[in-house]
């Protein structure tokens, strides 16, 4: 399924996209919470409610009729996000003069940061570029992972038993920050600097990660192009490295890293500006699309 947070003048709700249309689940399944969070929550039973919801006739509304918001508008946590985890985008990053982190160009053991909450913004929200005084503001998209089962120190093979679905997200981030300050939080923070969506698709329609593909484009030119099978650090690594410290919750949101073709990649950098539009397209999650104020 894929699920989708949106409004319309009967204020925000829950949905299923369903081709063109949109199940509205306040009308189809009154029962179930109008937020995404509690609806994670909810296990096997909320889905259970859902395909209900989806198989039943009626209460749908055209999509074109709403405006779709970010599935999870504000995480209950920051949004945790691994760094340097394509390999050719791990030795653009370090030859791009950016890279703060100093060793090799290909990380040993995953490199974890977090995003500000805050900083979430839905599909087709402007990326405020101007709160970036540096100008250096640059894009990267990024499958994101969903937890719906709580668990710490959940073994890779159980990994994927705890995840909910998936998403996308843009890493937005002014680099000449990212760097200066040493660490990546500040730079990645800003506020509007986490656009997701534009679903959040169930882990059941997606039972092979590495089948997916990332696309980026920039004002329609094809930026990033890269198989999730080329991540450094898969997701059960991933999940399996987070929960051996800390316990992983429902909502929970991991960004699993960005591919080769960001703006600093280039020479000289291609930082976004004013009026540039970033589309960023993972099937069957969808395309995020966002232009840059």
């Amino acid at each position: 399924m894929q699920l989708i947070n949106f409004s319309d003048r009967d204020g925000m709700r829950l949905g299923i996209k369903d081709g063109q249309s949109v199940i509205d689940l306040a009308q189809a399944a009154p029962a179930l919470p109008r937020d995404m969070n509690a609806l994670i929550r909810m296990g096997e039973a909320g889905l259970a409610a859902l395909r209900i919801a989806q198989a039943a006739p009626g209460n749908r509304l055209p999509l074109a009729s709403v405006k779709l918001l970010a599935p999870i508008p504000r995480p209950l946590k920051n949004i945790f996000a691994v760094g340097k985890n394509y390999h050719e985008h791990a030795k653009e990053f370090e030859k791009s003069g950016f890279d703060a982190t100093g060793g090799s160009a290909i990380p040993d053991l995953p490199i974890f940061f977090t995003k500000a909450s805050t900083s979430v913004s839905g599909p087709h929200d402007p990326i405020p570029s101007y709160l970036d005084y540096t100008n250096s503001t640059d894009y990267e998209g990024e499958l994101t992972v969903v937890i719906g089962t709580a668990g710490r120190g959940i073994p890779r093979a159980d990994a994927l038993k705890h995840v909910f679905g998936y998403t996308i997200i843009n890493d937005a981030t002014a680099r000449t920050l990212q760097s200066a300050h040493k660490q990546w939080f500040l730079g990645k923070s800003l506020d509007g600097y986490c656009p997701m969506g534009p679903t959040l698709v169930t882990a059941d329609e997606i039972p092979d990660l590495g089948r997916l593909r990332l696309l980026t484009r920039v004002n329609g030119e094809l930026r990033q192009d890269a198989s999730v099978s080329d991540l450094i650090f898969d997701v059960p690594t991933i999940i399996e490295a987070l929960s051996a410290v800390m316990t992983l919750e429902p909502g929970d949101l991991i960004a699993t890293g960005t591919s080769v073709g960001v703006g600093i990649g280039f020479k000289p950098p291609k930082f976004l500006k004013k009026g540039d539009v970033v589309a960023i397209t993972i099937e069957p999650i969808g395309t995020l699309e966002n232009p840059v104020e």
